[in-house]
């Protein structure tokens, strides 16, 4: 089992105008994104609007990816509620050779971590050969993982639960297994993050900063000068005053019209928004290269 290491980004769902997925473009945006810097990608993150997206629309995405000449690069994560479509989810996933998923614990209930060990119990128990990165967004689910929690998970599944993405940021500091992938939500803790012993990130905005992360996370690594942490942090902060999904389209769409759509109820900035994020990012000398999805 190699151990999920670097800059991940949680890429965006491309849709056509009557709302439906357009494949060939979500695919080539994480195509893209992983040419410019980015060492994988996680397909139907909370930035892919998981949650709105239909069950049927994912499995056809995942039917496409074995075909992509990055995909022993991509990460599968679920985004479902339901135990048994969750299972089957990975179940069509791991029949196109896909075996890495980023799996969050169901929203809206409240519960326990013993609740939470018996959903991925049950998860593992159906599919043994899974490899799992726990999902930590309190925000999102309801649901705040505890260093005892996951320690309990690792010790019970210590092939089959292999990180965890963090992003309410109460693990990534204190949290010490074996072999384990430990990755903030945040651009804002990659060097922090590294230097606790993190494995990198997985983030919603290197869908447009891949290559200043990468270069951040490389640096690190090679023992080199940080020259862009900085403007990497600002950046982040930047898409951070608005909804980071919305401001994600809305910057995209500006330089290429594949990124206008948005399932409701998300939706782009309004036009003073726009011009206040374009202006932040002016100041920053930002500009991505990677706005194509074409």
């Amino acid at each position: 089992m190699s151990k999920v290491k670097g800059i991940y980004a949680a890429t965006l769902s491309v849709l056509n105008d009557d709302l439906s997925l357009n494949l060939k473009k979500t695919i080539n945006h994480a195509e893209n994104i992983i040419d410019l810097g980015c060492h994988g990608v996680v397909f139907f993150g909370s930035t892919g609007q998981s949650q709105l997206l239909s069950i049927s629309e994912k499995i056809q995405l995942i039917n496409k990816l074995s075909e992509s000449k990055h995909r022993d690069k991509f990460i599968i994560g679920t985004g479902l509620n339901s135990l048994s479509d969750t299972i089957n989810l990975m179940k069509i996933s791991q029949s196109n050779k896909f075996n890495r998923f980023l799996i969050m614990p169901p929203a809206y209930y409240k519960y326990e971590d013993k609740d939470v060990i018996s959903f991925y119990s049950k998860i593992i128990e159906a599919l043994p050969e899974s490899e799992i990165i726990l999902y930590n967004f309190e925000k999102l689910s309801g649901y705040m993982f505890s260093l005892n929690c996951v320690e309990k998970l690792v010790s019970k599944f210590p092939k089959q639960i292999i990180g965890v993405k963090d992003s309410s940021y109460n693990l990534y500091k204190n949290l010490k297994v074996s072999n384990f992938s430990v990755m903030p939500g945040t651009e804002k803790k990659l060097l922090d993050g590294l230097s606790y012993g993190c494995s990198g990130i997985i983030t919603a905005t290197t869908n447009v900063t891949a290559s200043i992360a990468r270069n951040v996370y490389d640096n690190f690594i090679n023992n080199k000068d940080q020259t862009q942490n900085q403007k990497l942090c600002e950046v982040r902060s930047a898409f951070d005053k608005f909804n980071l999904i919305s401001a994600l389209h809305t910057y995209l769409a500006k330089k290429n019209n594949n990124f206008k759509n948005l399932l409701p109820p998300l939706h782009l900035l309004s036009k003073d928004q726009e011009n206040e994020l374009m202006s932040i990012l002016k100041k920053l000398n930002f500009d991505t290269d990677a706005p194509r999805a074409a």
